[in-house]
């Protein structure tokens, strides 16, 4: 009998963005290798966008992720705050991406600090240019990690978020939680295969 291939995951966040992410994601595709998953990060699409509008290179990057994930069986995604009070949109729309495909989905972040605390903290600071929040609209409030799609996303996946607080800065490059997300997914396998 031959062995299973390895439950492939698409690893979301916004470490895309780091100027080493490459060796980011080479490090969060050997901690799932050596879980015993493939680990497939976004920027592996090689994709030449050179001489390119940018219309054209954002469309190639979005149909490659996507392509990406029509390859996973699941998703991890790094929830952690990012540019505002929330996680990075992209990873918003990939959980939600794979949860439509009835995949699972898992997340974790490294600030504990529930949604509404940090949307409160980040509306007293100022409105920013283009922000459409103001005094009197109403700030989702149900003690979660993050707004209720993703959080509920991840949770009838059968999984928690794993929360976590981390020095500052360090938001993107902690991966315990990480880990622990792959160590909540080996423990789930059979209920996954």
């Amino acid at each position: 009998m031959g062995m299973a291939a390895p439950l492939r995951i698409y690893l979301a966040g916004p470490e895309v963005f780091l100027p080493d992410a490459v060796a980011m994601g080479r490090e969060k595709v050997r901690l799932a290798a050596e879980a015993g998953f493939e680990g497939v990060f976004p920027l592996d699409a090689s994709l030449d966008l050179a001489g390119l509008p940018k219309l054209e290179q954002a469309r190639r990057i979005s149909l490659a992720n996507e392509g990406l994930m029509h390859r996973c069986d699941v998703l991890i995604a790094n929830l952690t705050p990012f540019r505002g009070a929330s996680m990075d949109a992209g990873t918003a729309f990939e959980v939600g991406f794979m949860r439509a495909r009835g995949r699972p989905v898992l997340g974790y972040s490294n600030c504990s600090t529930a949604y509404a605390d940090r949307a409160r903290a980040l509306r007293a600071g100022g409105p920013f240019p283009g922000d459409a929040d103001a005094p009197g609209v109403e700030v989702e409030d149900f003690g979660l990690c993050e707004n209720l799609m993703i959080e509920i996303a991840i949770r009838e996946s059968g999984f928690e978020v794993v929360t976590r607080d981390v020095a500052a800065g360090e938001g993107m490059r902690d991966l315990a939680g990480y880990v622990q997300c792959l160590a909540l997914l080996r423990a789930h396998l059979d209920r996954l295969r």
